[in-house]
């Protein structure tokens, strides 16, 4: 059934949505396009915002995009909209990764709807978690969030948890002699207290919780050695609980799939109570991104690692106004 005419307001605010998921280094690599006469809303990525040292492949934009691209089904879905996506509609337009069709109505008990409200509530905790279990109904459910989005969640045994932990160690190694990666993450991640001039993309310093001791946990500091005032350290949880979202190909189109899935599986956790990070690190290297998948698991190219647990929420990271990435035509 076509729903009534869908105007700019609502179109500012599904995008507003939109915007408010995650993606590395918090470069907000997208930009929205909406047609009026037709109800279609486009998402490219912005090109200007990809980080060629740390992402060269431009696997975690897509990523990224494809998490904004989750959020706006879910705020279109929540306003009684029904989304038609279309992956990569035209081959000779590269930076068109989605277009999505506003015109249709959505059923009053689509489950997305109950998400809509961590959306705002999800943020990157980069402090130390409870060692509390996470209960296997919650776990079963965010697996099931990720196979909704046509990808797998993984939880690894010990052993494997193990393994990740060294090859995110690994991936620190590697990177402290990357002086292009490095310079790379510096231009993102801000050392000095925000004030008043709080930059609209990046990674303030108050998100960047404590230094580490040890070498526990899979928390990416991002401060790369450099000095950040007023930063303390901590000892965080012994056995993290690692998650391995992944899919059984390596294209453009699966990363867009995992990017849903992520923001799908993350705004679950954050309904239920769980607080996460990420770390892309051991995947950012050919080398060793092949070990870190589960040999015992189907799936074949994993394309994030997710610590999650209880504990503080994470501080919120600036967005860019809808009027810098929204074109109404």
């Amino acid at each position: 059934m076509t729903a009534p005419t869908l105007d700019t307001s609502a179109v500012i605010a599904f995008v507003e949505d939109a915007t408010a998921a995650p993606s590395l280094h918090n470069a907000q690599p997208w930009k929205f396009r909406f047609h009026r006469d037709s109800g279609i809303l486009r998402l490219y990525a912005d090109l200007e915002r990809a980080l060629p040292k740390t992402d060269p492949d431009n696997r975690g934009l897509h990523l990224g995009c494809g998490a904004a691209l989750f959020n706006l089904r879910v705020a279109a879905v929540a306003a009684g909209r029904e989304p038609a996506v279309r992956f990569l509609p035209d081959d000779s337009d590269p930076v068109l990764l989605a277009e999505v069709d506003l015109t249709g109505r959505a059923s009053p008990d689509d489950p997305l709807t109950l998400l809509q409200p961590a959306i705002r509530r999800r943020h990157t905790s980069r402090h130390p978690f409870l060692e509390d279990d996470i209960p296997e109904v919650l776990r079963d459910g965010l697996c099931v969030s990720a196979h909704l989005e046509g990808t797998r969640l993984v939880f690894p045994d010990a052993w494997h948890a193990d393994s990740v932990l060294d090859l995110v160690h690994d991936a620190e190694c590697r990177e402290a002699w990357a002086a292009g990666v490095r310079a790379e993450t510096a231009q993102w991640v801000r050392t000095a207290p925000s004030g008043e001039s709080l930059p609209r993309d990046g990674i303030p310093a108050e998100a960047l919780g404590p230094g580490q001791w040890g070498a526990s946990s899979p928390v990416r500091d991002l401060a790369g050695g450099r000095t950040v005032a007023g930063r303390g350290w901590a000892p965080f949880e012994r056995r993290p609980h690692i998650a391995l979202l992944g899919t059984a190909q390596d294209h453009p189109v699966d990363w867009l799939r995992a990017g849903q899935a992520l923001e799908r599986v993350w705004l679950q956790a954050t309904a239920d109570g769980l607080v996460a990070s990420l770390t892309s690190q051991p995947l950012e290297w050919p080398e060793i991104r092949w070990a870190v998948r589960d040999p015992t698991s189907a799936m074949a190219h994993v394309q994030m690692v997710l610590r999650l647990g209880y504990g503080p929420e994470g501080q919120p990271t600036p967005r860019r106004p809808v009027a810098e990435v929204l074109e109404v035509l």
